[in-house]
């Protein structure tokens, strides 16, 4: 599906934006601070109930505002029903509709508009922490799968609920167990899907890097905090005296992590800055491509100031490796020109003081 209509109210410095994007590259220009990233966040939000940038929603409505109102409309690619969602916020209370339907949770929601999103502190998934990573993962694996949504949330219940348990110091065996079981049952899950997910997300990533960087592989890794699923109830046994110790659970899939590695060496540490940017990149290309195989439906990608980044060959190389048919909504302080002369077919706004107009 692709976005057909984006309507805004009070969303960030967004008084009233109605935006009707093309199916191809949409370019919105604009000076800093006029409002192009908050409308990548408002479809963010949409999408996904939540905000990329901040975990406060209350940071989210128009200065002085009490409410605000994202609406997106998305259209089918096949014969299959267009899909509009509505997120509604109001002192503090946030409500979410499917085609006018209210949602009371999450797994009816997340997936009904696919979004892969590139910014700038996306760099943070290369030098940032294991938890920055591991909440891209959920993301995308959440969008893709209902059954790993479910486990996801299961986990993080059972393992709030045992974190408490242990929280209250010297906590009865049997009442660990009871969490446990659960722990081990949905963290298999997670540790399965999650192994299957990057191990397709690494060959394609490699795929993109060579066609964007023309250099040294890529590698995505799997770093599981537990070896293999099979080991979860063993870990977690052998854990138990110092998770009472500590308390707090110590081991589990809530410490996954992976790793980007570009020829073999990890990013982080090895990678320049600019082969951390284009390995970031290279993985949200996987990503567009990784929805289509599973979903057979392309996602909208969203790369907030990304020409800024880039020189005009790696841009080139960029917009050519985008998957064919993808809808783009491409932010930029800078004009349209540089796309000229890459072949590539777009229609240009122009986004200030909170509104947005075409050129």
């Amino acid at each position: 599906m692709r976005l057909t209509r984006v309507v805004c109210r009070n969303f960030r410095s967004l008084a009233a934006v109605d935006f009707a994007p093309v199916p191809g590259v949409n370019v919105v220009c604009g000076r800093n601070a006029q409002g192009k990233t908050s409308l990548l966040e408002a479809v963010v939000y949409a999408a996904t109930t939540r905000s990329h940038r901040t975990q406060t929603d209350t940071e989210l409505a128009r200065h002085g505002e009490e409410e605000f109102h994202v609406r997106l409309e998305a259209g089918a690619e096949t014969a299959a029903a267009p899909v509009v969602v509505e997120a509604n916020w109001w002192r503090g209370a946030k409500r979410f509709k499917v085609n006018g339907i209210p949602q009371g949770r999450l797994s009816d929601l997340l997936g009904r508009v696919k979004v892969v999103l590139f910014c700038p502190d996306d760099l943070a998934l290369v030098k940032g922490a294991a938890s920055v990573r591991r909440k891209l993962l959920d993301m995308e694996l959440s969008q893709l799968s209902p059954p790993y949504l479910f486990a996801l949330q299961q986990y993080r219940q059972a393992l709030r609920q045992r974190n408490e348990l242990l929280r209250r110091g010297e906590p009865e065996g049997a009442l660990l167990d009871v969490w446990d079981v659960q722990l081990i049952t949905h963290g298999r899950a997670l540790m399965e899907a999650r192994a299957a997910y990057i191990a397709e997300l690494s060959e394609l990533a490699a795929e993109m890097y060579r066609r964007i960087a023309e250099a040294e592989p890529l590698a995505v890794a799997y770093l599981p905090d537990v070896r293999t699923p099979d080991e979860l109830a063993q870990t977690l046994a052998r854990g138990r005296a110092s998770d009472v110790r500590q308390r707090l659970t110590g081991r589990g899939p809530h410490r996954d992590d992976l790793e980007l590695l570009v020829a073999g060496r990890p990013a982080r540490t090895y990678g320049s800055q600019g082969q951390q940017r284009s390995a970031v990149l290279a993985l949200k290309l996987a990503e567009v491509e990784l929805v289509r195989r599973r979903a057979g439906t392309l996602p909208t990608l969203m790369l907030d100031e990304v020409l800024a980044e880039l020189d005009a060959d790696r841009a080139r190389s960029l917009f050519a490796a985008i998957p064919e048919g993808t809808q783009s909504l491409v932010t930029t302080t800078q004009t349209a020109e540089p796309l000229r002369g890459m072949g590539v077919d777009f229609a240009v706004f122009r986004m200030e003081g909170g509104c947005l107009g075409q050129e």
